[in-house]
């Protein structure tokens, strides 16, 4: 089974259990013979796909319902892929969303890591640093560096425990965010895991 994650900058492909990505610029999807079963956010790249008869669009299986209209495809496969849990996705931003009982409860985002650390620079200088995931976040800072680190962290991590469900980490700075969340699951195929749902459910492979 080939699976595909088509983003603004690639094609991320699953095929059995190897990983591969192409550049959405330099790569030509009608080079594919075999079936692909895709999720897509790139409108431009959406456009060329559907008039691939190989190419199938797993997003029409969803129940929408469910989600808000604006609600980004990877949330969505990513929260079909939990029964009950806090997802975050660590990516450009984090996106948090609330599972239970297999039911969509909502979901907020937060500037992603390295957007949050340009915002510290952005304000001076002097505050351009990196993040230090190490801080002990049951003590106040006395440096700038962990106070920075502090008012980031502590307040992600804080309303995220609140909700007492288990903790799915995802998206490229997952291990990062590990390091405050030690008792999180570090799953970077969860939206794969999505979509392999919604192929079984709609009887489509």
């Amino acid at each position: 089974m080939l699976l595909c994650d088509i983003g603004n900058t690639s094609y991320h492909f699953l095929e059995d259990s190897k990983e591969y990505k192409k550049n959405v610029y330099d790569f030509h999807p009608e080079s594919v013979s075999e079936r692909v079963y895709y999720i897509c956010v790139n409108t431009s790249v959406q456009e060329k796909l559907k008039n691939l008869e190989n190419w199938v669009d797993l997003s029409v299986y969803v129940n929408m319902e469910k989600y808000y209209t604006t609600m980004g495809k990877d949330r969505i496969f990513a929260i079909e892929a939990v029964e009950n849990g806090v997802i975050l996705d660590a990516g450009s931003a984090i996106t948090v969303d609330v599972v239970q009982d297999g039911i969509f409860m909502g979901g907020f985002i937060y500037p992603g890591v390295k957007a949050m650390e340009q915002t510290y620079a952005n304000i001076s200088p002097a505050l351009a640093y990196s993040f230090n995931f190490e801080l002990n976040l049951d003590k106040m800072p006395k440096n700038s560096q962990d106070a920075i680190s502090y008012g980031f962290l502590k307040t992600l991590q804080s309303e995220v425990v609140s909700y007492k469900l288990p903790i799915i980490l995802t998206g490229g700075d997952a291990q990062e965010l590990q390091k405050i969340f030690p008792e999180a699951q570090l799953e970077n195929e969860l939206l794969f895991h999505g979509m392999k749902k919604i192929i079984k459910e709609a009887d489509i492979c």
